[in-house]
């Protein structure tokens, strides 16, 4: 697994075949790709998600193999596209299934994790490192709030002002089309971010979303000074990515975060 930035330095160096960002202090976080694991085609071959038809056994060895390059037990969710947040510090949360869009935690070797195949996964960390943040964002997870619960849910377990994020690979603006709906929802909810869609120039009546701005602006908006993209698009990048919208029947990819020493 090769990675596509290796400058982590601290608990360990980041495992190829990642996407991962600027390191930050006191925390490690990489997305997965598809590249690496047993699954066989369509969902060849580092597939993690269990909900997605492939044969569990081997998305089971497909996770175990994550689970070796980790320093803890990985926190799972049922993801539902929601904005529902997991304390993950509370004790006996991670016991059962859990089914909420975002993860918490202030626990050293604590590994949050989320799934993906177009929708944003974005990492959230306090300035100090304090305590960190991932969130599922689809279009719905975005619009409704699930970025603005985690930073509300993060800011309740620290005093540090300043925090940071990074948006790991998801669907492009060139590929991501949606209709009037979804354009509408999004002016309702505030007329600025118009500046983050673009009428289709070949399907009157439908508009390409940049999610990825779209998250920045909101991040921006609620304090988040410091926002890294890694500008990688699933759909447009299919050997390298699992994408949904490309090809329905896919596996996922997992971007996981963790604080260290």
């Amino acid at each position: 697994m090769r990675s596509e930035k290796n400058r982590h330095d601290n608990n360990g160096a980041i495992p190829n075949n990642t996407v991962t960002g600027q390191p930050w202090p006191g925390v490690q976080y990489f997305c997965t790709t598809r590249q690496g694991g047993f699954s066989q085609p369509p969902y060849d071959s580092m597939n993690l998600g269990l909900h997605t038809g492939d044969d569990p056994l081997l998305v089971g060895q497909n996770r175990d193999r994550l689970q070796c390059l980790l320093p803890g037990q990985v926190v799972w969710l049922e993801q539902v596209h929601g904005t529902g947040v997991h304390d993950a510090d509370q004790p006996g949360a991670n016991d059962l299934l859990i089914t909420a869009d975002a993860a918490v935690t202030t626990e050293i070797n604590k590994v949050l994790a989320i799934m993906t195949a177009d929708c944003l996964p974005v990492v959230i960390s306090a300035e100090n490192g304090q305590v960190i943040g991932v969130a599922h964002a689809g279009w719905r997870g975005l619009l409704n709030g699930v970025l603005e619960n985690t930073l509300e849910k993060m800011r309740s377990k620290t005093r540090e002002k300043e925090f940071r994020a990074w948006i790991g690979p998801a669907i492009g603006v060139e590929a991501f089309e949606v209709g009037q709906e979804v354009y509408d929802a999004f002016m309702n909810n505030d007329e600025n971010q118009a500046l983050y869609f673009r009428s289709h120039p070949h399907h009157p009546g439908k508009w390409l979303a940049d999610l990825s701005a779209l998250a920045v602006y909101r991040l921006q908006k609620n304090g988040v000074s410091a926002v890294e993209e890694s500008k990688l698009c699933t759909f447009m990048n299919h050997e390298r990515f699992f994408s949904y919208r490309r090809q329905s029947q896919t596996g996922r990819m997992v971007t996981v975060a963790w604080k260290v020493k």
